[in-house]
């Protein structure tokens, strides 16, 4: 809030609740764009910033090297139109700059993500705890919220988890995944909506023996997708213990959420091991192998993107015995070859999520925000940032793009 008279910022409490990546962009933010308001980050579990240590395998993926908020907001299964204004206010060229300002430089890999150049998330934690400090953040560690309730003067009543009571002009929940039953009931008493939540990110388990024993062997471009016509993905997929992980599989999820949710999680997949390769452009290369290299045997590796167990596993399926030569390989043999390369079906039979980087869809329901402001548009001095509304996006530093930005509008607004 300025005072018309000077332009100066008049005194504000604001309670930001949650102490992840929203949480704190979305206070640091605040507390840097009005020096007069006191700033207090309340985290129920009384540790801070979480997913951001566990992130990228403990390295951190701070964002991704997309710089065009259109194609941007893409990425995102549900959100995307409400950040596709957002982005243009706050994208990962914003991100890398703000880091960059305060001692922290970003490396691009090959597949678009953003890391520290220390490969580790400390160096992210560090910078967010140290610029929290510097611009008088206060936190409040295994504080929660139990109880908001808005006042007729646009204040807010806030009843706290260690009992303790406080008095706020503005609040901002931050709390990622509403999973928490006294938040969520906050939010909804407040006359918000919440979307049903979803588990998104996760691996597929299996229970095949074409996969059985091939724990860590991976194709690096592979397509994969919901039977019966969901969306292609492509992109690496991983053979795990339990099933089939990787970026393909992570995003294919992440789209898939919700229609796999009501499936219970037992579905059928179509996995093309050669990426765009098509069935026919398969038959014609087995063509030429039969009359080029008729006597070499059908078992001799003839795609460098697959690993060799899996072509004998593909094999296998195909019942193609390990002495067929190609001018040997029946026609049944070769349609049943063709299918397990392009178009192999697999039954999921469960998910496997890593509880650490837990990411779901559902949470506010986002035209009830509005994202000019990431404020209520049902309660004025009500903001939110981050997992808590319904937007998710897929791997790949995207997920913590919209926190940052979503937590950075929050911030400039509560600041006024």
């Amino acid at each position: 809030m300025e005072n018309a008279e000077d332009g100066t910022h008049l005194p504000r409490e604001i309670a930001i609740i949650g102490g992840g990546a929203a949480g704190f962009f979305a206070a640091i933010t605040a507390a840097e764009g009005n020096p007069n308001a006191t700033v207090t980050i309340f985290e129920r579990s009384g540790k801070y910033l979480a997913k951001v240590k566990v992130s990228g395998g403990g390295r951190c993926n701070v964002t991704h090297s997309c710089f065009d908020p259109t194609d941007l907001a893409t990425h995102y299964p549900r959100g995307s139109r409400e950040l596709r204004g957002a982005f243009h206010r706050w994208q990962p060229k914003d991100t890398i700059d703000w880091f960059a300002s305060r001692g922290v430089t970003l490396k691009t890999e090959t597949d678009g993500r953003m890391f520290p150049d220390t490969n580790d998330s400390q160096t992210i934690i560090d910078c967010f705890m140290d610029t929290a400090c510097e611009a008088g953040v206060r936190l409040r560690p295994g504080t929660g919220l139990k109880k908001l309730q808005s006042q007729e003067n646009g204040t807010f009543s806030l009843e706290l988890s260690d009992g303790t009571l406080a008095q706020v002009d503005a609040v901002c929940i931050a709390a990622g995944s509403l999973k928490s039953s006294p938040l969520t009931h906050a939010i909804e008493t407040l006359g918000h909506t919440i979307e049903p939540l979803a588990p998104s990110l996760f691996a597929f388990n299996l229970a095949d023996k074409r996969t059985h024993e091939l724990s860590g062997l991976s194709v690096q471009n592979a397509g994969v997708k919901v039977l019966p016509n969901s969306p292609e993905q492509v992109g690496p997929i991983l053979i795990t213990h339990r099933g089939l992980s990787g970026p393909a599989i992570l995003r294919l999820s992440a789209w898939e959420a919700r229609n796999v949710q009501e499936l219970n999680y037992h579905f059928d997949i179509a996995i093309n091991w050669l990426g765009n390769q098509s069935k026919d452009q398969v038959r014609e290369h087995f063509a030429n192998l039969r009359e080029r290299e008729g006597e070499t045997l059908v078992k001799s590796k003839i795609f460098e993107v697959i690993p060799r167990r899996l072509w004998e596993r593909i094999l296998q399926a195909a019942k193609v015995g390990d002495s067929t030569q190609w001018a040997q390989l029946s026609k049944q043999c070769e349609t049943a070859l063709t299918t397990e390369l392009t178009a192999a079906r697999f039954h999921v039979v469960g998910k496997t999520t890593n509880k650490e980087e837990f990411v779901t869809c559902g949470g506010v329901r986002l035209k009830e925000v509005d994202f000019r402001r990431m404020e209520s548009r049902i309660v004025p001095n009500l903001f939110f940032a981050g997992e808590c509304l319904d937007i998710d996006g897929i791997t790949g530093g995207f997920n913590f793009q919209s926190a940052w930005t979503t937590g950075r509008i929050a911030g400039l607004a509560m600041a006024e």
